[in-house]
């Protein structure tokens, strides 16, 4: 036979027990170390989508078996337990139904279970909103600004400022939840949840002048503490006025004088009279 053939069949057979060597490792591997069974257990999911503010009922719910390693800790087991509970933010389809998606029992339908103890749901009319009216969603942040004339202060004109910082928005008209592509919502009302004493600030705001609220990144959790802007500083005119600016003065040059030549010697003329002689001087440059 061919050596070159052989030496082929040589290699090739190497190859194939070499091939067959690692397949059975890992079988024995895989027999030593067999797959962990995971326990299931029944969990209630959500049969559907639940929105905020809805009363869940039976149709709502299903049971499912679940890992028991991924269940959340206040998940429920019973769909009893759930019939008439409130969601406090959307719950989606398949998903596990826990307690802290769901207000407290008894405390109302709608809106009400939105609000925190402690805390207070107030309206503002959007058409009071200037500029980002129809992109105030729930859940959004924002600032409340007023504009009015300051009792006692008619002298300084109108006053603009920041009541209320940092403000969360809870609902935008009858929406609970902002809309899932993001599209602005030309709303009525847009509805701020504030503690009780920013509920009265801004119910007396409301009749002294006219709100405005300002739309902030959700991430910016700082509130200003401003001085608030008066029409003078709006329409304040420059008494001073400006400097002309510096001309461009030419380089002077020292320029060396000359100095006159002396004045001639003055004429001396003899002048006789008689037996008489005198000596007369006359300025040589008046001479002709």
């Amino acid at each position: 036979m061919n050596p070159r053939v052989m030496l082929a069949l040589a290699v090739s057979a190497g190859m194939a027990l070499i091939v067959a060597g690692v397949f059975y490792q890992i079988a024995v591997r895989d027999q030593a170390n067999p797959v962990e069974q995971v326990a299931l257990q029944e969990v209630v999911v959500a049969a559907k989508e639940l929105n905020t503010g809805a009363t869940i009922e039976v149709a709502d719910l299903r049971v499912e078996m679940w890992p028991s390693t991924k269940i959340p800790s206040d998940a429920f087991f019973e769909i009893d337990e759930l019939l008439g509970r409130v969601p406090i933010n959307k719950i989606l389809a398949d998903e596990p139904v826990v307690g802290r998606r769901l207000a407290d029992p008894g405390s109302g339908f709608g809106l009400a279970p939105k609000v925190p103890p402690g805390m207070r749901a107030m309206s503002v009319r959007v058409n009071d909103v200037i500029g980002v009216s129809g992109f105030v969603l729930p859940e959004a942040r924002v600032d409340v600004l007023v504009t009015g004339m300051p009792r006692g202060q008619e002298s300084d004109g109108q006053m603009t400022k920041t009541i209320l910082g940092n403000v969360r928005v809870i609902s935008a008209g009858e929406n609970l939840e902002p809309d899932a592509s993001g599209k602005p919502q030309r709303v009525a009302v847009v509805t701020l949840l504030v503690t009780p004493h920013q509920a009265e600030l801004l119910t007396l705001a409301t009749s002294q002048g006219r709100l405005q609220l300002v739309l902030r990144n959700s991430s910016d959790e700082e509130v200003y503490d401003t001085d608030g802007v008066r029409e003078p500083e709006i329409f304040r005119v420059k008494t001073e006025m400006p400097k002309p600016p510096a001309k461009h003065r030419p380089r002077t040059r020292t320029i060396a004088r000359i100095a006159p030549p002396p004045p001639p010697p003055p004429v001396q003329l003899e002048i006789i009279r008689g037996n008489e002689r005198s000596m007369q001087a006359f300025d040589a440059s008046t001479a002709n």
